[in-house]
């Protein structure tokens, strides 16, 4: 279990995902799926049981800093975000 974030040579976000419970050889499936259906060159990955919170922590950065979603995270499956402020 755990989340996942997808850049391009340059480090810009493509896609944050996650990996719970429920997916397919875990952590390690929802990557290399991810990596499949994206134009991205580099990741990186966090193991947490707390999968969901970091999800949308994740989410609610990016959001912060770039005005709306990465370019390849489908809006329809995101959840609801709240925001984040800056400390």
């Amino acid at each position: 279990m755990g989340v996942f974030e997808l850049a391009d040579e340059a480090d810009n976000i493509l896609f944050v995902g996650y990996a719970g419970g429920r997916s397919l050889f875990g952590l390690r499936g929802e990557l290399a799926s991810a990596l499949r259906n994206s134009r991205a060159t580099r990741y990186r990955y966090e193991v947490t049981t707390a999968y969901l919170t970091r999800y949308q922590e994740l989410l609610m950065v990016y959001v912060a800093d770039h005005g709306g979603l990465p370019p390849e995270n489908d809006s329809t499956g995101v959840p609801t975000l709240g925001r984040l402020s800056p400390g």
